[in-house]
C-alpha cells in the first residue's frame, strides 16, 4: 500500500489495555448504534434487521478506521478472512472484512525512532547515507522505508509496529468477538480451530528473522529463473522486527493493466504457475496473494515478488488431495468431484444435503475456466462477480455453520487472489494444459 508523504502518520497503540479498551470502544459504540436504530425501527412498527443496522455507513466507519488504527493482528485477520479465502460470511461481514483490506496507516518518525533504538542500538542512523523516515508502503503488520547504506547498497527496511508480536492472541480474541455482534456470522458456526490457526500463522509473520528464512528458501527455489526476481537479504540489518532487503526498482503489477496483451497473459499465466508449483512441487507456499506483493521489472520483463512473511508449508496428505479434486474436476463426475470436496473440508459429513449442493455449485462455476480447450479470457467475465454473489447467497443462510480447515482456507485464499489478478490484469490464460500437467 502506498503512503501519502502529507500524512504524518498516526501512533500504534502498544499495550493490550490501551488496545482492549480500542476494541471495547468500537464494539461499545457500535452496539450502542445498532439498539438505538432498532428501537427506531420498532417505534415505527418495524422489525429490525440487526445486519442491515450494523451495516450502516457511520458503524463500517467506525469498524474499518478503528482498526486500521490498531494495526496489527486485528487488520491482518480480517484482511486474512475477507471473500477470497472461501469461508462463507453474511453480506454485511464481507463489506466490512472489504474495506479493511488496503486500509492502514502508518507511525509517526518519533516512534519509528523508538523501535528502531531498541532494535539497533542509539546511533543507528550513523550507518546510512540516508533514510527516509516516511515510509513508501504500510501494511498491516509493518511499514517499508527507502535507505542507503554508507557503501552505497539501496535498501528496503521493513520495520515492524511496536506491540504487534505481544498483542497477537488477545487482538485475535477480541476481533473474534467484534465478528460474533448478530447479524455477522450463521448461528452456531464454530471459529476456535480457525483462530487458533490464525494465532499461529500471525506468531510467525511478525517473526522477520523467520521471514528471512522464508526469502532464502524461495531464492533457492526459484534460483535462475528468468521470469521472478526476488529481493536479497542485507543479514547484518535484520533482527526480529527489522527486515532489510535490497531495493529493486520496479512498477506495481496493476500498472500493466494497459500493457500490451502479451505482456499481461505472460505475467498471469506465471503467477498462476507459481501457485502450482508451490502447491504440486514445492510442498510450501506465500499464501498472501495482495496485488502489492507482486511488481514488475519492465527492463527485465520480470515478476518481482515480496513478502514471505505467509508462507506456509503444504502437507503431502493435502497435496495429494487437491490434485484428486482438479483431477475429477476435468475428467471426473459430480459423485466423485463431491467425494474429493468432502476429503479436502470444503463442508463435512454434517452438511446439510442443500447446502452442499450449494458449495458443490460453486466449485463447478469455479472450474469453467479449467475446462475450456482454449484460453480463458478473464477480461471478459464476469466469474468473480458471479462467485462472489453466490457466496453472499449462501453467507445469507443463518444455518450454515461449516469452516473449512485453516489450510485449505489459506490455500484457497491464495487461488482466489490469482483470479483476482488475472481479472484485473483482463489476461488470457490457457489454464486446462496447465493444470493437466499435473493430473
Amino acid at each position: 500500500m502506498s503512503v501519502d508523504k502529507r500524512d504524518t502518520g498516526r501512533a500504534v497503540p502498544t499495550g493490550r489495555t490501551s488496545r482492549f479498551l480500542a476494541f471495547g470502544g468500537m464494539a461499545s459504540a457500535i452496539a450502542g448504534n445498532v439498539a438505538a436504530q432498532g428501537v427506531r425501527a420498532l417505534a415505527h412498527g418495524k422489525r429490525p434487521d440487526f445486519g442491515q443496522l450494523l451495516l450502516t455507513p457511520a458503524n463500517t466507519m467506525r469498524l474499518t478506521e478503528g482498526l486500521s488504527h490498531l494495526r496489527g493482528a486485528a487488520l491482518k485477520m480480517g484482511q486474512m478472512l475477507s471473500m477470497d479465502t472461501g469461508l462463507v460470511v453474511s453480506e454485511e461481514l464481507a463489506a466490512i472484512l472489504g474495506q479493511m483490506r488496503d486500509n492502514a496507516t502508518h507511525m509517526p518518525p518519533k516512534q519509528l525512532q523508538t523501535v528502531l533504538n531498541a532494535e539497533w542500538g542509539t546511533g543507528w542512523y550513523k550507518r546510512f547515507a540516508s533514510f527516509d523516515v516516511r515510509p513508501f508502503a504500510a501494511a498491516s503488520i509493518g511499514q517499508v522505508h527507502r535507505a542507503v547504506t554508507r557503501e552505497g547498497e539501496q535498501l528496503a527496511i521493513k520495520v515492524q509496529y511496536p506491540g504487534v508480536r505481544a498483542s497477537i492472541d488477545s487482538d485475535v480474541t477480541n476481533m473474534a468477538t467484534l465478528m460474533r455482534l448478530p447479524g455477522l456470522l450463521p448461528r452456531g458456526m464454530v471459529l476456535e480451530p480457525l483462530l487458533t490457526e490464525v494465532k499461529r500463522q500471525l506468531h510467525a509473520e511478525a517473526d522477520y528473522l523467520a521471514e528471512a528464512q522464508n526469502l532464502t528458501q524461495f531464492e533457492a527455489l526459484l534460483a535462475g529463473s528468468d521470469t521472478f526476481a526476488l529481493p536479497s537479504l542485507h543479514p547484518a540489518l535484520c533482527t526480529p522486527q527489522v527486515l532489510a532487503m535490497r531495493y529493486m526498482q520496479s512498477t506495481p503489477l496493476d500498472g500493466l493493466v494497459d500493457a500490451p496483451q502479451r505482456t499481461r497473459d505472460t505475467v498471469a499465466a506465471a503467477l498462476i504457475g507459481l501457485v502450482l508449483r508451490e502447491l504440486f512441487e514445492f510442498g510450501t507456499m506465500q499464501t498472501d496473494p495482495n496485488l502489492a506483493n507482486y511488481r514488475y521489472d519492465p527492463e527485465t520483463g520480470r515478476i518481482v515478488l515480496l513478502d514471505f512473511g505467509a508462507v506456509q508449508a503444504i502437507a503431502p496428505a493435502l497435496a495429494a488431495d487437491f490434485r484428486a479434486l482438479a483431477r475429477t474436476a476435468l475428467f471426473g463426475d459430480a459423485a466423485t468431484t463431491r467425494e474429493a470436496m468432502l476429503r479436502i473440508g470444503y463442508f463435512g459429513p454434517d452438511t446439510a444435503p442443500h447446502h452442499q449442493d450449494l458449495i458443490q455449485s460453486m466449485f463447478e462455476t469455479a472450474m469453467a475456466p479449467l475446462r475450456q480447450e482454449h484460453p480463458y479470457d478473464f477480461g471478459r467475465t464476469d466469474l468473480m462477480e458471479t462467485l462472489r454473489d453466490m457466496g453472499l447467497a449462501l453467507g445469507s443462510d443463518r444455518d450454515l455453520a461449516h469452516v473449512p480447515p485453516a489450510a485449505t482456507l489459506f490455500l484457497h485464499r491464495k487461488i482466489g487472489g490469482m483470479y483476482l489478478t488475472a481479472a484485473k490484469l483482463r489476461a488470457c490464460v490457457a489454464l486446462r494444459p496447465m493444470v493437466e500437467a499435473y493430473c
